[in-house]
């Protein structure tokens, strides 16, 4: 299971940093990342890791320098460290693990197993 949090309401040009607990599965093990989704739009993957990312890292464009994702395998946990929203960051976003898909291939498809429920990141102008 994925519990994400840490969605919220913030002006463009702000911060958020959402959260993602994992349970009955380790993290480390897989590879795991965030997607977002708009109301009546594809959804969209966002960045991933896989390990301790030193080989399997990925961000799509629109997020590159922006976002970080990062992992505690001690708390088995995902982040996702968002900086210079801007509204058209506005969606929901949730967090996503694949036992098989590779980093990239989890993004570019964008395909994952397991879903967590998604949490509302709304941005401002």
């Amino acid at each position: 299971q994925l519990q994400a949090s840490g969605g919220g309401l913030v002006e463009a040009g702000g911060s958020l940093r959402l959260s993602c607990a994992a349970s009955g599965f380790n993290l480390q093990n897989v590879t795991v990342g965030w997607f977002r989704q708009t109301a009546g739009k594809e959804r969209v993957g966002i960045s991933c890791i896989r390990g301790d990312g030193s080989r399997d890292l990925f961000y799509s464009d629109f997020v590159k320098g922006r976002f970080n994702i990062s992992k505690d395998n001690a708390k088995n946990a995902l982040y996702l460290e968002m900086n210079n929203l801007k509204p058209e960051d506005t969606a929901v976003y949730y967090c996503v693990a694949d036992a098989d898909v590779t980093c990239r291939g989890m993004i570019t498809i964008p395909y994952a197993d397991y879903w967590g429920q998604g949490t509302q990141v709304t941005v401002s102008s």
